[in-house]
């Protein structure tokens, strides 16, 4: 008799440690985007000019800024900027692109030229360059900030999902399917998305880091979160008159920044196998 050997879950943990990394690197940006109320010591927006430039302390972790604000309550009042713009230049390029990818893939034909030629025409132009255009016709604010940025992100998403589609519609349970009468929605959205899904998801958590880098520049350079938000990229361009004298001002934020970047994009590279 052939002895069956059980594995047990701790024996799968190392294959998936990063995936665990990941999930518990994440949650903790995420709890402190949501519980930033409670997380936050001080008001991250009010100023008190007597308590400028003060070392950490018990009631200052972070210290203080040029104007007496808490740094600690900024950057964690950051993190729900952050992530909570992120969220929006993903949510609008994943659902345009992924729509635009379905109709395209999956009419084909002179639809799919047509639509592929306006997102060839939207990828010829470098995407930094084309969202300042946007932002800066638009007016500085991160509303505008994000329309830009969705306004050229949707092309990758669109061009992925095509390839899929047109893949996947030629797989025999698509057949199958228009044989048994389902509707080319039902076809769509029941067969096709979801055997998509998955990868469009990978590549969304990773094009998060890209969003909060992004973000984060734009702002710097005056384009995205305008002062006093309590956003990473603003807390840069305040901070940068005093690089040689308060570095620490510079070293939180893009601390946070790196941090943020890095925990999704570990948890992206897990999803991937």
């Amino acid at each position: 008799m052939t002895e069956i050997k059980l594995r047990s879950p701790a024996a799968s943990l190392p294959r998936n440690r990063q995936k665990v990394i990941g999930c518990i690197l994440v949650s903790i940006i995420l709890a402190a985007a949501i519980f930033a109320p409670a997380i936050a010591p001080h008001d991250p927006i009010a100023a008190a000019p007597a308590q400028k430039l003060l070392p950490p302390s018990l009631s200052y972790p972070f210290g203080t800024d040029q104007l007496g604000r808490c740094i600690f309550s900024r950057i964690i009042w950051g993190t729900r900027a952050s992530i909570g713009h992120s969220r929006s230049v993903l949510a609008i390029t994943v659902g345009v692109g992924t729509v635009i990818g379905l109709i395209s893939g999956y009419i084909g034909g002179r639809t799919d030229r047509a639509i592929m030629a306006v997102t060839n025409v939207f990828m010829s132009f470098p995407s930094a360059v084309l969202a300042l255009a946007i932002a800066g016709i638009l007016g500085p604010s991160i509303r505008n900030l994000i329309i830009a940025m969705s306004a050229i992100w949707w092309t990758t998403y669109a061009r992925v999902v095509r390839g899929m589609v047109m893949e996947t519609k030629e797989q025999d349970f698509i057949m199958v399917a228009h044989a048994t009468g389902c509707t080319h929605a039902q076809i769509l959205f029941r067969h096709i998305l979801k055997n998509i899904v998955q990868p469009i998801i990978v590549l969304a958590t990773l094009d998060i880091g890209g969003a909060i880098i992004a973000i984060a520049g734009y702002s710097f350079i005056g384009l995205g979160a305008q002062p006093p938000t309590p956003e990473w990229g603003v807390m840069l361009n305040d901070a940068k008159r005093y690089i040689q004298t308060q570095p620490q001002l510079l070293l939180y934020p893009g601390l946070a920044v790196a941090y943020a970047v890095m925990s999704f994009n570990i948890l992206g590279e897990s999803l991937k196998s």
